[in-house]
């Protein structure tokens, strides 16, 4: 589809442009013809002033603006058929360069709605199974029905969850209004996502360490980036052993300030670095851990928050020693 219609639009640059080179080609001609004929004019006016009168010798002339007109024709049919050839490759780039975020934004847009019928098609056949069952079931108990609510609702609670992180990537910031900024602490940002965490830490044994002691302010919008390191904050104390601990510390440099989130995990393996800001992606070591949970959603929301605020974010991690996240925002 997109190799045609870059045909399409190649041939319609073509038709634009070379509209516009012939127009101002037979000007052009029209031009220096008119020059020529006036050069024979005035060449024969002077030669009679200085000579006298002269016999005619019209066909010396037609001879000469002929031979003028071919040569005129020859130069701008030469100069014309380069700019078709020219113009044919720079146009192809070009409408290559014109479809290409279109053609990224349709892959992407197909993929994502693979990727969420996908996700979403789990819960809802298991909460569709489960009440199926319970309707044929004639002997259900009020007691029964309760308990099989209360799972659905648990369900539906993981199914709220999905679709909120979903609008959360597909929110368009981009194409939207800009978001709304103010001067922050980071300090502060990151010590309100200590807390938050702080529960799930405890219960895993884990100790939070934390080294921020700048008081460097940011531009930014605070729930975004209350939710960056929310984010960020849970899959470090996820992914950790018990009785580990997670160490958040902070560099300001001469036009960022750097934070580090480092952890003792499970560790990510090599092959899975490059794709781990994927949505729905979950490496092979977090599947073979049957206990840990999540959409595969989480560092793809991180990475759009980042890249809102005009920032950076890489990883560094090694199998069973931890894993090290590194922000870069702009202050």
């Amino acid at each position: 589809m997109f190799k045609e219609a870059r045909l399409k639009l190649t041939v319609w640059y073509l038709l634009i442009l070379m509209s516009v080179t012939i127009f101002f080609s037979f000007t052009i001609h029209r031009l220096l013809l008119g020059q020529v004929k006036a050069f024979v004019v005035e060449q024969r006016f002077r030669i009679e002033r200085r000579f006298g009168p002269i016999q005619p010798s019209d066909s010396l002339d037609t001879d000469f603006v002929e031979n003028a007109n071919r040569r005129i024709v020859f130069t701008l049919l030469t100069i014309n058929s380069a700019i078709l050839f020219v113009a044919g490759g720079l146009g192809y780039f070009l409408a290559g360069k014109t479809l290409d975020p279109i053609k990224n934004m349709l892959e992407d847009q197909n993929r994502f709605i693979t990727d969420s019928s996908h996700e979403l098609r789990t819960p809802l056949t298991s909460l569709k199974l489960a009440m199926e069952v319970a309707l044929r079931d004639t002997g259900l108990t009020i007691k029964e029905a309760k308990v099989l609510i209360s799972e659905n609702i648990l369900e539906v609670n993981h199914l709220q969850e999905l679709s909120n992180r979903l609008l959360h990537l597909t929110s368009g910031k981009k194409l939207g209004p800009p978001l709304e900024v103010e001067r922050l602490s980071i300090q502060k940002i990151i010590g309100e996502s200590i807390k938050n965490i702080s529960v799930m830490a405890k219960n895993k044994g884990l100790i939070l360490k934390n080294l921020v002691s700048t008081e460097q302010e940011i531009v930014g919008n605070r729930d975004e980036l209350k939710e960056l390191f929310n984010i960020l904050l849970e899959n470090a104390v996820k992914y950790s052993h018990h009785k580990g601990s997670v160490v958040i510390n902070s560099i300001v440099r001469k036009k960022s300030i750097e934070v580090s989130i480092k952890d003792e995990g499970i560790g990510i393996d090599a092959k899975d670095l490059p794709h781990i800001f994927d949505r729905f992606f979950r490496g092979d070591t977090a599947r073979s851990k049957g206990e840990i949970d999540g959409f595969g959603l989480g560092l793809s929301i991180a990475k759009k928050i980042v890249e809102d605020h005009h920032g950076s974010i890489s990883v560094q991690s090694k199998i069973d020693q931890g894993t090290t996240f590194i922000i870069h925002l702009p202050v």
